[in-house]
């Protein structure tokens, strides 16, 4: 289980956080040809690498970047504008299938353990980091087909501010489920829907409201979900461990 946390959180580091927007639009015009990808499936191999931290797992870290390339090759390959949802989704499942064979086969974590002592940590970590940008990355997915043509056109906000919003709004959501506030998140639901209301109500477009409905819902229900998975693996790591 902790050696899976590790590649899992590497993982969402260096698709997520280490890897541009301008990265993408490259690798999907380039594709094989693309020096990005082959840097950025580097990554993928130093993140693991540093997780497993022993010198002697160089293969798995190979292995875990190579079919990395491989994965994203096929993705930019073959997705199109109207199957991009499905091949974001099948791109996902089939990295962490592979991080999760490669913790299969490793049976001992590797020699510096204290490295992360308590898995509890690990585990709150990995959720904290899925809940920024890999979450954002499938709201915007999931509602890219229903993005209403006003969208742009609203009054100006702050630079990457509704970005922002979502990862504390989903980082507050986490921890009132996690202490067992349920009240607390009715409270934040309430309170952004006052504030959200005078904008839509200003805009006068249905598909706009309805629109950012979609996506404040499926924000809090991906902070619950997570919430409780990732209370009821806490209280199941003695078992695992």
């Amino acid at each position: 289980m902790t050696l899976f946390l590790k590649l899992l959180l590497a993982h969402l580091i260096a698709d997520f956080w280490l890897q541009p927007a301008a990265w993408v639009t490259e690798k999907e015009r380039k594709r094989h040809r693309s020096s990005v990808l082959y840097l950025h499936a580097g990554i993928h191999g130093i993140l693991s690498f540093i997780a497993l931290w022993n010198l002697s797992l160089w293969l798995p870290a190979l292995v875990i970047a190579g079919t990395h390339w491989v994965i994203d090759l096929a993705k930019v390959s073959f997705q199109r504008g109207h199957n991009r949802s499905f091949w974001f989704f099948l791109d996902q499942l089939l990295h962490v299938t592979v991080i999760a064979m490669v913790s299969l086969v490793l049976v001992s974590p590797g020699p510096v353990e204290w490295l992360f002592p308590w898995q509890d940590a690990l585990l709150i970590a990995t959720a904290i980091v899925f809940l920024t940008s890999p979450s954002s990355a499938i709201i915007r997915i999931i509602i890219s087909q229903w993005t209403p043509d006003t969208l742009h056109s609203v009054s100006s906000s702050l630079p990457d501010a509704g970005k922002f919003i979502g990862y504390l709004e989903r980082f507050l959501v986490f921890l009132f489920i996690l202490f067992g506030r349920w009240e607390a998140v009715g409270f934040l639901l309430a309170a952004k829907s006052v504030f959200r209301f005078g904008d839509l109500k200003e805009a006068q477009d249905r598909k706009l409201t309805e629109y950012v409905l979609i996506g404040t819902m499926l924000s809090f229900i991906i902070a619950l979900l997570t919430a409780l998975a990732t209370s009821r693996l806490s209280a199941e790591l003695p078992n695992v461990m």
